[in-house]
């Protein structure tokens, strides 16, 4: 299946998204519209950093194991992302980078590398619920951001 990407150009600088999306529970704060139940493990932040959670889309629920295998701040950070019990096996991929204007491009691929045949068969509808979600992550995500640097001083 083709990848599905989304886009925000946002105002804090690519350290700032960098440290922000760094934390794990940070991402409940922006995904929460679709994924529920999170459930944390290994470390805060960075490569082992992982969730468990409960995606809701397309009128299904399922889980999804949620796991950080690179992290190249303040400019990438890729999820490897499992569920349907193993047949679906996605990676998530956030890219930072700096504009020309001041501020960050934040871009989010996701990509499938298996999927169970469902998913093969209705891929245009796949991709498009997809892309509908995380064009909500996104706006929500520089909503997220300004509120975090804002409390932060960061």
């Amino acid at each position: 299946m083709k990848p599905v990407t989304v886009s925000i150009g946002v105002p804090q600088t690519p350290e700032q998204v960098y440290d922000f999306l760094d934390v794990m529970a940070h991402h409940e704060r922006f995904t929460n519209h679709y994924l529920s139940d999170w459930r944390y493990g290994g470390p805060a932040c960075g490569i082992g950093s992982r969730a468990t959670v409960t995606a809701s889309l397309g009128g299904t629920r399922t889980e999804v194991g949620i796991e950080v295998v690179e992290a190249d701040g303040p400019r990438r950070i890729v999820e490897r992302n499992v569920s349907a019990g193993g047949r679906r096996l996605a990676h998530g991929t956030y890219a930072i980078e700096p504009l020309p204007t001041g501020g960050a491009a934040v871009s989010f691929t996701y990509a499938w590398v298996r999927a169970p045949l469902a998913d093969r068969l209705l891929a245009p509808v796949v991709r498009g619920t997809m892309r509908r979600a995380n064009r909500t992550v996104m706006r929500r995500l520089a909503a997220e951001l300004a509120r975090y640097t804002s409390a932060t001083g960061a």
